[in-house]
């Protein structure tokens, strides 16, 4: 039995935490589900004489157009709206996150990993991070990021994306009949709100993936070229304008 966890089982979301975050790191005083799935979990494996596993990944990045928290759809379309409106990229989130390390999880990373942890049983009764496997600073690659879309770099402008972006529905319906688009209803390119929970904390967001290297997983991802890839397969799904 697999579970899917995240990097909230060690409280990044409250605020600075020991990192990297390891997997044996003691539990948060706030409690959330992730602690009574997994104690559940090992109750039952224990009386049942089953195995588990637990993945932890930070960020899940896809191409999917369905995936509500799409990271890079929605910096694609703060950036597709930014544009034609004739704005500069502008960083949206905090100074202190801009220079915050951070990581991501590649979504075809993360299904290998799992395939792996449930076929492997050097990983039974297991927790793991899984990450991309390496770090970045927003403020090294939103200038290319704005290069990608032929925009000039804005500078740090925290505002609430789900509050600016509330009323930009006509500015993407002039996009899409523009670039003759896929005509997709605006809420569904992009939560904001996700992107504030991501701009915002100033502090860094590291995993520890020595454990998952130490029992034999060795894949890894470099983030920047995730990112451009999966803006690439928005472009070729014509859902963003390709110039």
């Amino acid at each position: 039995f697999h579970l899917v966890h995240g990097t909230k089982y060690y409280g990044v979301h409250l605020g600075r935490h020991p990192t990297p975050a390891r997997e044996d790191d003691p539990r948060c005083l706030q409690n959330n589900f992730y602690y009574e799935q997994e104690d559940l979990v090992r109750t039952r494996a224990t009386a049942g004489g089953w195995r588990w596993s637990v993945s932890r990944p930070h960020c899940v990045c896809d191409t999917s157009l369905a995936t509500p928290r799409s990271l890079p759809l929605t910096i694609a379309t703060y950036a597709t709206i930014s544009k034609q409106l004739g704005l500069p990229l502008c960083f949206p989130g905090t100074q202190g996150n801009y220079s915050a390390l951070y990581q991501c999880t590649d979504a075809r990373l993360l299904a290998r990993a799992i395939l792996w942890m449930s076929t492997d049983i050097g990983c039974a009764n297991e927790a793991f991070n899984v990450t991309n496997g390496d770090l970045f600073r927003w403020e090294n690659i939103w200038p290319d990021i704005a290069r990608y879309f032929h925009m000039a770099t804005g500078p740090v402008r925290t505002v609430s994306l789900a509050s600016l972006m509330a009323d930009k529905a006509p500015v993407w319906r002039d996009i899409v009949a523009d670039h003759k688009l896929e005509d997709r209803p605006y809420d569904s390119m992009a939560l904001w709100s996700y992107g504030d929970g991501v701009f915002t904390p100033d502090w860094d967001m590291i995993s520890s993936t020595t454990k998952l290297r130490q029992h034999g997983f060795h894949d890894v991802i470099d983030t920047p070229t995730m990112l451009f890839e999966q803006f690439d397969s928005f472009r070729r799904a014509n859902v963003i304008p390709k110039n």
